[in-house]
């Protein structure tokens, strides 16, 4: 096991398959109770973990410390993609205890306030750096980081309460994230960006988001809650793009 708190190579990123649709698994839907033990169930067949960061201010929900990234650090050699939802005047401080923790990824919202300066903290930390967009906020307010980030999420619910239904617009979002990434993608020297969708990720959403462009899902209670998770994982691996 990785017991180093130090952030992976960012070359991680662009080592993940292109070929199928990426499984982000959500610690908030883990037992946290028997968190190591669930982070061995379901390693193997784990692409990235997404780690909900809040504090009770930007989002309702009061989420995630970094002493637990420090713990599923330990325990995995998986990506660990730290979602802040985080306040302006904390942000950068949280910056870096996630980043000192162990985190590989880290994103900030696009309704914070310096989004650049916390884009520049996080890459000067050693981590790849992401933008999340909240479903009141316009696909095109990430086009002056798009071409600094790696990863980039379309929260597809309100942000910070689990158990909600998708938005009826999510799949919208996605095809026109889905095309400023390709623009972006045809410059020359552009890094990988994966499109990630968040929120209301269920058996029956996750065919169209991966159709309208999502290379990789949230995954809670579908992957931890599943009857026969190596089932669940097979068919998401087996959904088309188009």
């Amino acid at each position: 096991m990785n017991t180093s708190t130090a952030p992976m190579n960012p070359e991680w990123l662009n080592a993940l398959p292109q070929h199928r649709l990426l499984a982000e698994m959500s610690l908030w839907s883990a037992d946290l109770g028997h968190l190591v033990d669930d982070i061995a169930r379901v390693d193997a067949r784990t692409d990235i973990y997404h780690i909900d960061t809040a504090d009770g201010h930007f989002s309702p929900a009061l989420l995630f410390f970094p002493d637990l990234v420090r713990c599923a650090r330990k325990v995995t050699r998986k990506p660990l993609h730290v979602h802040l939802m985080m306040a302006d005047a904390i942000l950068h401080e949280q910056i870096e205890q996630f980043a000192e923790a162990g985190a590989d990824a880290i994103s900030v919202h696009a309704e914070n306030a310096n989004v650049s300066a916390a884009l520049d903290h996080i890459e000067r930390l050693g981590c790849v750096p992401g933008v999340v967009l909240q479903l009141h906020t316009p696909i095109a307010a990430i086009q002056p980081w798009l071409h600094r980030i790696g990863i980039f999420t379309l929260l597809g619910t309100r942000i910070g309460v689990k158990g909600q239904g998708l938005d009826d617009q999510a799949e919208a979002r996605l095809r026109e994230a889905r095309e400023l990434i390709a623009r972006q993608a045809a410059q020359p020297g552009q890094r990988r960006v994966l499109l990630v969708a968040d929120g209301g990720i269920r058996e029956h959403t996750v065919p169209g988001l991966r159709r309208a462009g999502a290379d990789a899902v949230v995954m809670g209670s579908l992957a931890f809650g599943a009857a026969d998770f190596d089932a669940r994982m097979d068919w998401l691996h087996s959904l088309p793009a188009q």
